[in-house]
């Protein structure tokens, strides 16, 4: 690397731990948490509102979606479900990258987060007031994004990609002789430019989760169960995908449980998405793949903290009051609306066998 591509310093950011969150949320008993959830149902229909939620979210609030005519899935469905569906309110179960999404793609719709607080390491680490300048000191790149940023840092890239299409739409960048420039997840972009040859110049970030997937333990973990299939999101280490039976993305994995011919499956990616594989392949054993070596801690062990924000009580709360409203100035959505758009038409095209077949 030149000292011209010389990446800005990565923000230390605070991470909550998922042991900690976990404890804070409010215990229900069978009774009381039966009336939050006829309460929620009650409610969504009063606010004309559905409830779109993310794979890793808790397990109640992805039953609650689906139960009442909404969507769980991965950041790029979420998108397309909550922009095509006619409800007046979108409630975004997930991260606030999320909600913001909702947003630039729906600005006639009012936009609810169960909290605001729910953030993501990788947006975290990919501020505006940095990034912004490093791509503008870069104008012969083409500025790809993951969806896993802010609205600010999507209205200056070209496009926005999700893990499902990030490698295909890169080659196709490629095969137009664009040399790319790459952000936030670095585990990603190196997987990405190592499937598809581009040149990259990669952000300096990665996810709280999926980085302290550790190989060693991994292959000791494989010993005991040599019969099964790893299943890795490309966000993980490079050793760690090196082991893999599968990459993919989210909705991929889970299509994998259902597909391989495996009775055990290891999993490399957030817990969360548990609760969808176990209903799309009744029957087989998860298993958790490593966090950490023995005697090590973790900090997310496989859940990511911020989406363990997303709870029954926190949903009631903003169906009854209103809160957490997203927010995005109309100047940054419609720049952001931009490269968004070309995220869903390029699946779209995809989907259509347009640019071919693949793991889209």
């Amino acid at each position: 690397m030149s000292s011209a591509d010389t990446l800005p310093v990565t923000p230390v950011i605070e991470v909550p731990l998922t042991r900690n969150i976990d404890t804070a949320r409010p215990h229900y008993e069978p009774q009381e948490r039966a009336e939050v959830i006829t309460r929620i149902k009650e409610l969504l229909v009063a606010r004309d509102a559905v409830l779109v939620a993310h794979y890793y979210v808790d397990e109640d609030v992805q039953s609650l979606a689906e139960e009442t005519g909404g969507y769980v899935s991965d950041s790029l469905d979420m998108a397309r479900f909550g922009h095509d569906h006619p409800a007046s309110t979108l409630v975004v179960a997930g991260v606030r990258f999320m909600g913001e999404t909702a947003k630039i793609l729906n600005p006639e719709k009012r936009v609810l987060m169960p909290t605001l607080e729910a953030e993501c390491s990788l947006d975290l680490e990919c501020p505006p007031d940095t990034f912004i300048p490093f791509c503008d000191a870069h104008p012969e790149r083409t500025v790809v994004i993951y969806s896993n940023t802010s609205a600010a840092v999507k209205a200056r890239a070209d496009y926005v990609v999700t893990s499902s299409i990030a490698v295909r739409l890169v080659e196709h960048l490629h095969r137009e002789g664009k040399k790319i420039l790459w952000a936030p997840d670095k585990h990603l972009g190196d997987y990405i430019r190592n499937q598809t040859g581009a040149d990259m110049l990669l952000w300096n970030a990665s996810c709280v989760v999926h980085d302290e997937f550790k190989a060693r333990a991994l292959r000791q973990l494989k010993d005991v169960h040599p019969d099964a299939a790893v299943l890795v999101h490309p966000e993980s280490p490079a050793d760690v995908i090196a082991l893999a039976d599968r990459v993919g993305s989210t909705t991929q994995l889970i299509d994998a449980v259902r597909e391989l011919p495996n009775k055990e499956f290891i999993v490399a990616t957030d817990n969360g998405i548990f609760h969808k594989m176990r209903m799309a392949a009744g029957g087989k054993t998860l298993i958790e793949a490593p966090t950490a070596g023995r005697g090590a801690t973790c900090r997310s062990c496989a859940h990511c903290p911020w989406m363990a924000m997303n709870g029954l009580h926190n949903l009631l709360h903003v169906l009854e009051t209103g809160a957490n409203e997203i927010h995005v100035d109309e100047a940054v959505r419609r720049k952001a609306l931009r490269s968004t758009q070309r995220m869903l038409d390029f699946a779209a095209a995809l989907k259509r066998d347009v640019l071919g077949t693949g793991n889209a």
